[in-house]
């Protein structure tokens, strides 16, 4: 089995990995996706006589087997059929299971528990007319084949895997520039509330939502409600864009003996990404975090926040997305689903696939009915090039902005957006957020008269999600 997905440094023809077997798949997969995965199935497709690698997608494994079957179907139709509309239907599939044992396991109890599951996976994708031709299991640093009969290449109590950095895709990788980023806990913790118990963010956001919330409602026929709230979370979002740009990502250099320093870079690489993300978090207040939390539920505003995409404003929008979705603690964790794929979208767009894929990933757990994030987590597995929904992004903005020139109450230049103060009191409940007010019917009878817009590329118990759009 082949890849090309990446090229080398130094020449414009793409790179040719030969894998053969199941030790050298196991071993490509972190390399595949950019991290070791946990508690994941991922699903590749392979293309040609050769095998060529193409599409993946990538979800955790149910905790109940009872949601097994469905799983499997939807990744099986997700991987054939997304390749089908680019008229690369795949030859053949990989499965893989990734778990770590249980108190009480050992990494061949895992593998038998989860056979179930990998046939469930064949079968789907046999009904799709793409055979599996392998299932691998990953487990505790073994791997077992649910396909390979022979126990002399694949024992029953399983292989070990190769020792990290031996193995020809680690030498190929490391060559082209591949970089593997850790474990997908750690990239997901990234993304998570620090902790649970964070009494003044669930304050700000109680605080917020008795503000925000009735003007994002506010009635189709004026929308003066929801402009307010668009204005003031636009700008309040561009203000901390600004800031996030002004404080560097990396640490204050350290000093050596002798007066040196290390390179900005290199302090990074040895302090962690702990450290810069809690740097960050002391950026964003509670109150300004709770503000833009509430007014991204708003598609629009959420739509137009996504213009910050390339460019000078990638890097500190990213920043500012992640420290935003921290912030979403218990009962807020649905309304993470919005600043996580924005997050999402931009990893995307300046060509981190691996960070897109997991912050997608998320947004969907938070939110399995997320449009916007599903269209582009789609779009993402796929290998689709971002760059025909950045088009359309800045069409839509120079097309905004030439409209708000010719209005003549266009604000003056330099004008401050409005703000909200957070802490205007209304009554609230102590039990759960001030959202439950419009039910489910109302709200969507209210938004239903809105122009749809045209859709392109790509658990604790909940609050009742107040939301305009996905």
């Amino acid at each position: 089995m082949n890849t090309n997905r990446h090229e080398s440094h130094d020449s414009s023809a793409p790179q040719q990995i030969t894998l053969r077997g199941p030790a050298e798949l196991a071993d490509a997969l972190p390399f595949m996706l950019g991290f070791h995965p946990s508690d994941s199935v991922v699903l590749v497709a392979l293309h040609g006589e050769h095998g060529r690698f193409g599409g993946r997608v990538r979800v955790g494994i149910p905790g109940s087997p009872r949601e097994w079957p469905a799983t499997a179907g939807h990744l099986a139709d997700c991987l054939v059929e997304g390749a089908g509309r680019r008229g690369e239907r795949p030859d053949g599939i990989v499965v893989f299971l990734c778990q770590d044992p249980r108190p009480g396991e050992t990494a061949r109890h895992v593998m038998e528990r989860l056979r179930p599951f990998a046939q469930r996976l064949r079968t789907a994708c046999g009904a799709l007319d793409v055979p599996v031709l392998e299932a691998l299991c990953i487990s505790d640093g073994l791997y077992f084949s649910y396909c390979c009969p022979d126990p002399r290449c694949c024992p029953p109590d399983g292989t070990p895997l190769a020792l990290s950095g031996t193995s020809v895709m680690a030498a190929s990788a490391a060559y082209a520039g591949i970089q593997v980023r850790g474990t997908l806990k750690d990239m997901e913790a990234r993304l998570k509330p620090r902790t649970e118990d964070d009494a003044a963010q669930r304050a700000a956001l109680n605080e917020a939502a008795t503000v925000i919330v009735p003007r994002i409602l506010d009635a189709p026929a004026s929308g003066h409600g929801r402009r307010e709230t668009r204005e003031t979370t636009l700008g309040l979002a561009r203000r901390l864009l600004d800031r996030f740009a002004a404080a560097p990502e990396d640490p204050a250099p350290r000093p050596l003996s002798g007066g040196a320093h290390l390179p900005p870079g290199l302090t990074a690489a040895l302090t962690g990404p702990v450290t810069a993300d809690d740097r960050d978090d002391a950026l964003l207040s509670p109150d300004e975090a709770a503000t833009l939390i509430l007014g991204l539920q708003d598609r629009d505003t959420r739509d137009q926040a996504a213009e910050w995409m390339e460019g000078p404003e990638a890097a500190p929008a990213l920043r500012l997305w992640r420290a935003v979705s921290r912030r979403c603690v218990p009962p807020y964790q649905e309304y993470a689903a919005a600043p996580l794929t924005l997050a999402g979208w931009v990893a995307w767009s300046t060509g981190d696939e691996p960070s897109a894929r997991v912050a997608l990933g998320l947004a969907l757990e938070a939110d399995p009915d997320y449009l916007f994030a599903r269209l582009l987590h789609q779009a993402c597995n796929e290998g689709l090039d971002p760059e025909a929904l950045r088009v359309c992004l800045r069409r839509e903005r120079d097309t905004r902005l030439a409209a708000e020139a010719d209005s003549p109450d266009a604000p003056a230049p330099n004008t401050p957006a409005p703000t909200v103060d957070p802490r205007r009191r209304a009554r609230r409940t102590t039990h759960r957020p001030a959202l439950r007010a419009p039910s489910t019917t109302a709200r969507r009878r209210a938004l239903a008269a809105r122009p749809a817009r045209r859709a392109v590329v790509t658990r604790g118990r909940r609050p009742g999600r107040t939301r305009n759009g996905g």
